[in-house]
């Protein structure tokens, strides 16, 4: 994989397991977390490097695409910063509800815009992958803001799309399910045995395949739409849910 990326939210979990992923597959990686923490394990790791700060800021993103191009020329862009926090709808006022909103839109956008003023500047075709969620066609309870704002990002996926095809800029979204990551262990272990078990049977019976994904198996579909190998895939929302959304059976 020829270039550089840059990967939002690229410090743990989802994101961190893609830029592993593009790493191995030969491209320069630059990650965005807002926590400086999460950039650690960067250290000494070659054709890497990472930027501190908000992920919806057109300043931090201006500084990573920098950054990027300064290891090799920008191939790609991943936006994966994410945020988890409900509200109510009926008891939490609708400015509150739409901050929340905007902290997992408003990185996307930013990200999408940053990305395709630095492709149309250098004249050069791109490609741009949304993280998304089975959340977009399938809402459970307890994630409207959420759910809400996966849903606006397919469908800026598929505006941009045909807005900036005849650039040869591509851009797609992934829509994992249920992933194993630190945050979904994490959830677990606060659970007693016995609820945790039952957690687990819950999450198994509502992907067809019976488990949760792993992280490397959403990175491996970014890492594919990113490629020359997708090269006519554009405007498509890729589920990684193991089949969740095709059985619509989510008691969550």
């Amino acid at each position: 994989m020829k270039g550089s990326y840059v990967v939002t939210g690229g410090g743990r979990g989802i994101g961190r397991a893609i830029v592993e992923r593009l790493l191995d597959d030969g491209g320069a990686v630059v990650v965005v977390e807002l926590d400086p923490g999460a950039l650690d394990w960067l250290e000494g790791v070659p054709r890497t490097a990472g930027v501190a700060g908000d992920a919806g800021s057109e300043e931090v993103l201006g500084r990573a695409a920098d950054a990027a191009e300064a290891l090799a020329p920008l191939a790609g862009w991943v936006n994966n910063a994410a945020l988890f926090r409900d509200a109510a709808l009926h008891s939490t006022p609708s400015t509150e509800v739409m901050n929340l909103i905007a902290g997992n839109l408003a990185p996307a956008i930013a990200g999408c815009a940053t990305a395709i003023r630095r492709f149309l500047a250098a004249g050069t075709p791109g490609a741009i992958v949304n993280l998304s969620s089975h959340q977009a066609k399938q809402a459970v309870p307890g994630a409207f803001p959420y759910a809400t704002a996966k849903a606006a990002v397919e469908g800026m996926t598929r505006a941009l799309a045909v807005e900036y095809g005849p650039n040869g800029i591509r851009v797609n979204a992934v829509a994992p399910g249920s992933v194993e990551t630190e945050r979904y262990i994490r959830f677990l272990a606060d659970q007693e045995p016995s609820a945790a078990a039952a957690s687990e049977r819950l999450i198994a019976r509502v992907h067809p395949l019976g488990r949760v994904a792993r992280a490397q198996e959403v990175a491996a579909a970014v890492a594919y739409l990113l490629s020359e190998e997708a090269s006519f895939i554009t405007g498509a929302t890729v589920p990684v849910d193991g089949g969740r959304t095709v059985l619509a059976h989510d008691p969550e």
